[in-house]
């Protein structure tokens, strides 16, 4: 009896502890998922504003993770489990938030601005690094708002960070970005050519970006990863849509 009872006890300390474990996980779960809605909804108000689909948000996670995903495999370096990947591809959303307090003269100027505008248009990194200095959904969010036009070699803004001294995350976000205004129809331009974005890459190796983050991306486009038929093929049917909308 004693042996059983020992038995039963221990059987229902690990049920108790079981139901405990999902408990816990199922709060941590919409914890994470209302995350994920609060940082959809700012990075959605952004792109209104600038006058985009919504879809450069998008992209700029999607690429984000391939960038960390590829990082991992190929050096020792960078240890970033699949949480910090996520979380940093969750930060990516929101690096623009700052052009909410841009005017909108200057913010979906289709003609070049003069150095007056740029000035204004460059403190979105500090307006949203402010925005997001208690955002405390996201860890480390607003380093990618703030460092994002850092360079590789010094020459960026608004700190002249260079080299490694940016953190990884803004780097990531930084190329991601770029690759994303080259290769999507813009307010100010259309789509670049796809062999002129690649050369613009290897161009910015080491000078504009991480030369190991250039390898990667190259690497990406080079194995089909980053399709640019797949990846816009969503933009075409959002055109479209809003087109329908418009009749």
């Amino acid at each position: 009896r004693v042996v059983f009872q020992r038995v039963f006890n221990t059987i229902k300390l690990y049920a108790k502890q079981r139901r405990l474990i999902r408990l816990v996980t199922n709060q941590i779960y919409e914890k994470e998922k209302n995350n994920r809605i609060m940082v959809a909804i700012l990075s959605q108000i952004v792109e209104f504003r600038n006058g985009e689909s919504g879809l450069h948000v998008s992209h700029i996670n999607q690429l984000t993770n391939l960038l960390l995903e590829r990082l991992v495999q190929k050096t020792k370096q960078y240890h970033f489990s699949r949480a910090d990947r996520e979380l940093i591809a969750t930060a990516s959303a929101l690096h623009d938030i700052g052009k909410i307090g841009i005017p909108d003269r200057i913010l979906n100027k289709p003609e070049k601005l003069t150095d007056e505008e740029y000035g204004i248009m460059k403190s979105h990194v500090t307006k949203g690094a402010e925005i997001l200095k208690s955002f405390t959904i996201v860890d480390h969010v607003e380093e990618g708002a703030l460092y994002h036009h850092e360079r590789y070699d010094g020459k960026g803004y608004v700190h002249g960070l260079k080299g490694e001294e940016i953190p990884i995350n803004a780097r990531i976000i930084g190329i991601a970005d770029t690759f994303d205004a080259m290769t999507a129809n813009r307010v100010y331009r259309k789509q670049l050519d796809m062999a002129y974005v690649i050369q613009e890459l290897k161009n910015g190796r080491g000078t504009q970006f991480d030369p190991g983050l250039v390898d990667v991306m190259l690497g990406l486009i080079d194995n089909g990863k980053i399709d640019i038929c797949s990846l816009y093929k969503e933009h075409a049917h959002a055109d479209h849509s809003r087109e329908k909308e418009e009749e």
